[in-house]
Formats: structure tokens, sequence, C-alpha cells
């Protein structure tokens, strides 16, 4: 522990984590020393002592520091004996990260010390006559640099399945980013981030947070001129300096004063500088959101348009609507939310309130009262700065205008999150519907092929009572939702087939196709005429086998997920957005992913893009192949006539099969009979 006895950033330490702390800190000693005292070859009976201390340390934040303190003396007592520990200089950074989710509780422990040693060296408290400063610190900004979804707290289905593991790993890294800083990774952090923003998700609070930390790393520390400085400070003024008039972070008030004394001109060039770093990023300033309330009693000229930085659509929108747009701002956007504005303003370019229902939905919204649990859940999300209705306004605006950057985040509820996000895309007063029962009522009422259900009387579903670490709309609805999804499932039970043929329609809407090809024999879960599922989807969606027919509604899918390994982690629910060429030619699948960073390995090249292939915001695409590769399930037309199907080549299904077999399917061929 720190001679403080406070955590490395000033948190306090419970008396109790205190005492235990100590406790294992005088096991752990009492354990090297008998390592010490071993002959080398009885080095090995006295490892497993030391690493199983090791590992119960790894389970809190405050036991890193006793890791770190003794890793070098571990090392000189033998603690890596006979392992490939031994040679440092010799690691491999890229092994680091699959190393920390072993099931293998003594190879995490080899690990961490492993990395605490290299952080005693590189900060100059430990050495190694085979490590010095300079290489450790390089190989630390290797492993963060490999495991930056870690260090954001991004997760993914693989993530996921990894529970108390995916934990530790993240535990430690962040550790070790505390401890060296960021700086020397600024390069890879600022594509990172990036990468992430080009997917426009709702939530923005991680990629927010790193951009903080990089702002305090140049401030501190700076970095050597050149395209990761200037990427760097393209992600800082975005947020805390997008115009002239805020460009050294004055403070709201202090900008507030100052602007008060500009004149139309210099008006217009804040609201245009506002705008054009909201586009560029997805993010939106403080300034930003103040500048639009202040704005909205400025005089006869509108500068909310400009700051907006609406085009033809939103402009038309303003002119017909400007009274409940105003409304809009003054409730929702607050320096508490104020990512509304960027929500709000994709609204407007969908032109979403020229839908008959919208205006009077919307102007519902802005009186919208929660009561009860709904309005306790949204106050535990997102705490009291604001009222839960400010909060969940803030994030209608943002689902509604960014439908495909609802994610789900670390939550098992991907069924949910796809249905919200694709009310808002098409039915997004149906949508508006749910949340005022929701917010009225804590229920949620839909219907099974006639049978009326009521979310208030089921017992909670896989989602327990919902996630909190998620939009302000899906914090009060999934708990609800998954609640009913589970309840048509029990509806199915008895029916022959996958009951996502009678599921997915009645829980999404009227546009999803009632027939379902499933690629494996539900009872058995072995394939099921596979090629036969393959020609099925190709007639179904590609364009030169389906009469270049268009995908006019996105239709829900099943895929298999798999880790960068090609090892199977789990089914999961996307929806088929569109089927096109690319700029190169390429046929490519572009679907939604409701998870918060779409960007995904799936092992055997097949890496999902994000960007750079005619994606658009919020879009993941593959290969036409690559995709159907790793799909289980889909939906098609009934009524529709698949001779197409037979029309499908050979050679283009070869290499599909043989990518799922060499993956998800692996362990699921059909038996010959003999």
């Amino acid at each position: 522990m720190t001679s403080s006895g406070t955590a490395p950033e000033g948190r306090e330490i419970s008396n109790d984590s205190r005492a235990r702390i100590a406790r294992l800190s005088d096991t752990l000693n009492v354990a090297i020393e008998r390592l010490e005292r071993a002959r080398p070859f009885a080095k090995l009976r006295f490892q497993r002592a030391v690493l199983d201390v090791t590992a119960r340390l790894l389970q809190t934040d405050d036991g890193l520091d006793v890791i770190r303190e003794q890793a070098t003396r571990m090392d000189a007592a033998g603690i890596f004996a006979g392992s490939d520990w031994d040679r440092p200089e010799a690691l491999l950074p890229q092994l680091v990260g699959g190393t920390l989710v072993s099931e293998d509780p003594v190879f995490v422990a080899l690990e961490a010390v492993s990395l605490a040693r290299f952080l005693a060296v590189a900060n100059g408290e430990g050495r190694h006559e085979n490590l010095h400063k300079d290489m450790a610190r390089h190989f630390l900004t290797q492993v963060m640099a490999l495991n930056l979804k870690d260090i954001f707290g991004q997760s993914d289905e693989a993530s996921r399945a990894l529970g108390d593991r995916q934990a530790v790993k993240r535990r430690l890294l962040n550790y070790i980013s505390d401890h060296i800083g960021l700086t020397d990774v600024l390069g890879v952090l600022v594509t990172e981030i990036w990468r992430l923003l080009e997917q426009r998700s709702v939530q923005v609070a991680v990629a927010k947070d790193m951009i903080a930390q990089i702002a305090i790393a140049l401030n501190e520390k700076g970095t050597e001129p050149g395209s990761e400085r200037l990427g760097a400070e393209r992600l800082v003024s975005a947020l805390f300096g997008p115009t002239v008039a805020s460009l050294y972070d004055p403070g709201v008030e202090a900008y507030l004063d100052q602007i008060s004394h500009f004149d139309e001109a210099a008006l217009s060039r804040e609201a245009m500088g506002f705008a054009r770093a909201m586009h560029d990023t997805g993010l939106v300033s403080d300034y930003h959101a103040a500048f639009l309330v202040w704005a909205l009693d400025y005089g006869d000229r509108p500068l909310v348009p400009e700051a907006l930085g609406l085009g033809t659509t939103g402009l038309d929108c303003w002119r017909h609507y400007r009274r409940l747009i105003e409304d809009l701002i003054r409730t929702a956007v607050t320096p508490a939310t104020p990512q509304a504005a960027y929500g709000l303003t994709m609204l407007l370019e969908r032109g979403v309130l020229h839908h008959a229902p919208m205006v009077p939905a919307l102007n519902r919204a802005l009186q919208q009262k929660v009561q009860g649990a709904a309005r306790e859940r949204l106050m535990l999300g997102f705490g009291e700065a604001v009222p839960p209705e400010t909060h969940l306004l803030a994030g209608i605006l943002q689902v509604i205008g960014q439908p495909l950057g609802v994610g789900q985040g670390a939550n098992p509820t991907c069924q949910s999150a796809r249905a919200i996000s694709m009310w808002a895309l098409i039915e997004p007063d149906f949508l508006l519907h749910l949340i005022t029962q929701a917010s009225e009522f804590d229920a949620v009422l839909m219907q099974f092929e006639g049978v009326p259900i009521n979310s208030s009387d089921l017992p909670a579903g896989l989602a327990g009572l919902g996630p909190i670490d998620a939009d302000p709309v899906s914090v009060l609805l999934v708990s609800h939702l998954d609640r009913i999804y589970a309840e048509m499932g029990r509806l199915c039970i008895g029916r022959e087939g996958d009951p996502h043929r009678w599921i997915n329609p009645q829980f999404h809407g009227w546009w999803v196709s009632r027939d379902c090809a499933v690629a494996v024999d539900v009872a058995t879960g072995k394939l099921s005429h596979y090629d036969r599922f393959l020609r099925r989807f190709f007639a179904t969606y590609h364009p030169h086998h389906n009469g270049d027919r268009p995908v006019s509604h996105p239709q829900p899918a099943g895929i298999a997920v798999t880790d960068p390994n090609e090892h199977f982690v789990g089914w999961h629910a996307i929806a088929i957005l569109r089927v096109s060429e690319d700029q190169a030619g390429v046929m490519r699948v572009y679907f939604y992913n409701p998870n918060n960073d779409s960007g995904q390995d799936w092992g055997g090249g097949v890496v999902v893009s994000t960007s750079g292939n005619g994606e658009r915001y919020g879009e993941g695409s593959l290969e036409f192949g690559q995709f159907l590769s790793r799909v289980y399930l889909f939906h098609d037309d009934p009524l529709r006539s698949t001779g197409a199907a037979d029309d499908v080549p050979e050679e283009a299904l070869a290499p599909i099969h043989a990518q799922a077999v060499s993956s998800w399917a692996a362990d699921r061929l059909p038996e010959v009979e003999g």
C-alpha cells in the first residue's frame, strides 16, 4: 500500500479494505521469504503459494500496489523460474491480453507479476539485468495500445462472456495506464477514439473521459509536434474550446458574459464553429449547449440553425416547427445533457417531425412526468443534477436522432436494444408510446398473436431490473422489454422450430418478414441442410440473385459470434440494413449491431468494418460471404419464390461453408450415418 493509506488517485480506502490488504500483504511476504530460501530445484513447489496470494490481491484495486512493490523481489526470488516469463526481453506484448483472461489463475497471476515488474523498472522503482527502463516502458506502451478497448471500458460479446476474468484484466491495464500515463500511446489512442466516434454511439461518456485524460496529458507533459498531437488537439478542442471565444476554456459563465458583447458577425462565427466541431466528432461541448440556450433569447436573427449546422431538411423542419424545437432545447439541452443537441440535430435532419404523429408525441414528451420506480431508476443511473424528465427527454432526442447509436454496452440485452433502435428508425411514435407507458405506469403492454402481455405481471428476465450503464430510454424500457420477450418465448413452447420465427414479427413490428430460415436443428444444435440455408440467404439478400431488390426495412437476424481465435462465444441479435457494393465493387452486408462498438474481430479474417467501406454512421459491414459465414438465422418472405436459390453456384458457397465449419460450427457437424 501507499504510505498515505489512500489509493493512487486519492480515493480513501475503507478500514476493512485496508485491514484485508494488510493481511494479504503479510501473507505474501511470508510466501516470498519461503520462495527466496528454497533451493533452485525446489522453486516450483513454493511458487504456487506466492501466485495464489497474488491472485487474491488482483481482485482489488488496492492490492495492485502491493504486487507492484513486491514485483522485483518476487522476480529475484524465482517466481518466474522454469517459465517463459523468466526472460522478459523475449516476451511478446501481443500475448499479454489473452493470458490475462486465461482460465488458469496461475497464468493470470504470473502475467500480472510480470507486468508489475515491467512497471517497476519503467518507473525506476526496480532493476533487472536484461531489462532497462526505456525497454520496459515501450513494452507496457505496446500492451496498452493492443488492449485499448479494455482501457476504454468498451465491451463486446466475447469480453462479456469472460465475466470476472475480464474485470481483472481491465483493472490491471487501467492501473498501468494510471502509473505510466497514456502520452506514449497518444497516436494509437487518438486513432481509437476517432474510430469509436465515427460510429456515433449515443453513449459517449467513455470517449469524453478519454479525451479529458488526453487534455490533461497534453497540458502536463505535452508531446512532440506531429500528426498525433494535431489529432489529439482536434479532439480536445471539440470538447473544451471549439470556437474563438471558448478556445482557452474560460468557463461557461465567463464565456456567456464575453459573447453578450459580440456583434452579429462574431456570433455567427461562434455558431458555425460549434456546428463544425459537433458534426466533425459527434460530440457536444458544454459551451455549445450553453450557447444554444442563450441564443434562443437573442434578438430577431435565429442563431440556432447555424449552431446546429442544419442542412436542407433540418432547416425545413426548423421553419415549420420552430416553437417545438425551441421548447425541446430549453428543456433537454443542459450542462448535464449537452449531447441532446446532437440528437436533436440528427432528428431534424432525418425529417422525423414531418411524420404526422411525431409533433404531438414530442409535445407530450415535453410534459411527461416520470413516476415511481421508473423515476428512481433514472435518478440512480444519471444522478440528480437535473430532473429525470430532462434526462429522459434528452435520451429520446438522441435515440430518435441516432437510432443506430443505441448500444447494449456490457448488458445481455441485444434483443431489446435492437428493438429500441428499430422502432426509433421506423416507428418513433410507437417508441414514444412505450416510453409514456413505462414512465407513468412502470409497465409496458404488448400483444403476442392477440394475447395481451403486461410486463408488470411478469418475473424479471435475463436483464434483471435492467441496465443502469445505458442511455435513458434503454434504462427505462429494457427491463420491461426483456420480460415481454421472455414471455413470448414461453408462449412458443411446444412449437416446432426456432421460436424467433414467431417472436420477432410480434416483438419488433409488421415489417419483419414472416418466414424464418435457421442453419441448425433446434433440438440437436447441429447444422441442418446448411448449403440450402446459404443458398436461400443469397436468394433473399444478394442483389445478383434476388432480382436486385433492396432491403426496404431492416430485418432481424441472428449471428454466431466468435472470438479472434474463431471460438464460438454465443448467439447474438443484429439487424440487416442493406446490401450493396462498396466503392471497390465488393458486395457487402451493412448491418446494425446493438453494441457500443461494432468493430469486432471474429477470427479467420472476419473483421467487422465500421468506416472506410461505404458505412454510414452506426453501421458495421462485412463482405457478403464473410457475413453469411456467421449467420445462423434470418427472416424471409413466405410469399416469394425461392427458385433463385438454385442459381447460386457451388463455388460461391464452398468458402462460406468452410469459414463456418472452421469456427462456430466446428462441433456442429451432423453425424454421418454409417
